[in-house]
């Protein structure tokens, strides 16, 4: 019988970006082929009322999504209930096409169930991307789009560039996320500071009524991220996504010395400052957890800590196509056995114990 460990070892024979254009090209047949995507989307994508919420005036059937950083040009938006995603955020783009940084730049170990990489936002720009995304906006589940400034634009201009995604992409999407905390663009995480984020969100409220959400790296202390995200909601930000990839190459040994790493290996690292920053901004704005979500049991503790919604990508290379029905249907499992009749009930409940 075909199973996904069996591609997996095929797959795995191959330089993980390789693989990575490989399984594109496959979820590009399977959102055009409903032979294929109808099936599947049966198979995995959980539609059950106590999973479903609406946000930002949308409908999220199940709280599980993409993270960004999977579909950075927009091609798989149709494909995505099939691999059973309540939501999906395509990027990071940029304003100009940009190649990324030297190959290779991508890297997977598989014993930590852990993957490294040092893209550097390679996308097609934001023209192509906005041409893209239209063909499929809107979709049958929720899209968000995240942006970030192109390598050669310095720090000082970096507020137009976020200016003239804001204005490209705020009709094509359901909400954007301002990303300042990839590891892999020189001096962007240096943007990670109280002024520019102020600036940078009084300028996007007065651009777009879209909500526009705060991604921050899980490298900062706890009360540093904190402040950071007190200033960004002050100043109009609509939700907090924590957290990027990892510069913090002690949790895997003998990895590369460049890039972020996620999986498994940032799980822990992730879901504590997650839980500090839900213990001083829960109720005051979306929370959405990402960073090392595998299974129900992880997902859940992040809803349980404060998560609206929570976000997947490193997971799916290991646990395959079945990932995402399995955190659903886990996460029911995990709220009948508490009691909860739906997912708000469970949203925040550690916090008022």
């Amino acid at each position: 019988m075909f199973t996904y460990n069996t591609l997996k070892k095929f797959l795995f024979k191959f330089e993980p970006e390789t693989a990575h254009h490989m399984a594109e090209l496959g979820l590009k047949v399977i959102g055009n082929c409903k032979l294929i995507k109808n099936p599947m989307e049966k198979k995995n994508f959980i539609s059950d009322s106590k999973l479903s919420q609406e946000l930002f005036g949308v409908k999220f059937v199940n709280p599980v999504g993409l993270a960004a950083g999977f579909d950075k040009n927009a091609t798989m938006v149709k494909s995505m209930p099939a691999l059973g995603f309540g939501f999906t955020e395509i990027g990071t783009m940029t304003p100009r096409p940009q190649d990324g940084n030297a190959k290779p730049r991508m890297f997977r170990y598989p014993e930590h169930k852990s993957v490294q990489n040092a893209m550097g936002f390679n996308n097609e720009g934001a023209h192509k991307v906005l041409k893209n995304l239209k063909k499929v906006y809107p979709a049958n589940i929720p899209v968000g789009v995240n942006i970030g400034k192109n390598k050669t634009t310095p720090e000082e201009f970096a507020l137009s560039d976020y200016k003239s995604l804001i204005k490209k992409f705020e009709k094509t999407s359901d909400y954007l996320v301002i990303n300042i905390s990839s590891p892999n663009t020189p001096n962007l995480r240096d943007l990670q500071n109280e002024e520019f984020i102020t600036e940078l969100f009084t300028m996007a409220k007065d651009l777009t009524k879209k909500p526009i959400l705060l991604k921050i790296a899980p490298d900062m202390q706890a009360n540093v991220a904190i402040d950071l995200c007190k200033s960004a909601i002050k100043a109009g930000c609509a939700g907090i996504i924590a957290t990027n990839t990892t510069i913090d190459y002690d949790l895997v040994p003998n990895c590369q010395d460049f890039g972020g790493l996620s999986g498994a290996c940032l799980t822990e690292k992730s879901y504590n400052l997650f839980k500090e920053i839900a213990k001083e901004l829960f109720g005051k704005t979306i929370l959405i957890s990402a960073g090392g979500i595998s299974t129900g049991e992880q997902a859940y503790a992040r809803i349980k800590a404060g998560a609206t919604l929570v976000q997947a990508y490193s997971g799916l290379i290991f646990e395959g196509p079945s990932m995402v029905r399995k955190i659903n249907e886990e996460i029911l499992e995990l709220m009948a056995k508490d009691g909860y009749e739906n997912i708000q009930e469970a949203i925040g409940a550690d916090l008022s114990k």
